[in-house]
């Protein structure tokens, strides 16, 4: 059905390294939507959220918390979608997609909210410390999901082995 689908780490033996990236993914969503539960962090993200033309809506309808609350549920819909994808190709597909828009998501902040530059420096390019620098480590994060992806969705060369029999 879908042959071009694959376990990334399973479909090319010499990039088994990239199971290390989906398990280092799936640690971050499940820690980061585990904590979006909590009051600390709905206060902690709400000044992205708030500022975000992307995410804004989502504390206008339900409010600081209940915002959090979605953001955890589809953080934690990543990360089970990552762990089946260690086993299932779609899935390997549909987990490093989802978490390629989480981190082109929150590079966006990096547009939106206020603090992202170090006034005292001259703003752009220097970045704050606590703003700035915080949301740049999603470019690599971004850059892990994108390889998984791309491994994930690869065509298959011709004489490749069968997807279904790789993903074994």
């Amino acid at each position: 059905m879908l042959k071009n689908v694959h376990v990334a780490e399973k479909y090319d033996t010499s990039v088994w390294p990239l199971g290390f990236l989906r398990w280092a993914l799936v640690v971050i969503f499940l820690w980061f939507g585990c904590m979006k539960f909590t009051s600390y962090e709905a206060h902690g993200i709400s000044s992205f959220i708030v500022h975000s033309p992307i995410m804004g809506w989502l504390n206008t309808l339900f409010g600081v918390q209940g915002a959090s609350d979605v953001i955890g549920f589809l953080e934690l819909s990543t990360a089970a979608a990552l762990i089946l994808g260690a086993f299932v190709p779609i899935f390997s597909a549909l987990g490093a997609a989802m978490s390629c828009a989480t981190y082109i998501v929150t590079l966006t902040f990096m547009f939106s909210t206020p603090g992202v530059t170090a006034a005292p420096l001259g703003g752009f390019p220097w970045l704050s410390g606590d703003v700035g620098q915080f949301l740049l480590k999603d470019l690599v994060l971004l850059a892990a999901s994108a390889c998984l992806l791309m491994k994930s969705i690869q065509l298959a060369p011709s004489g490749a082995p069968d997807a279904a029999a790789m993903s074994r």
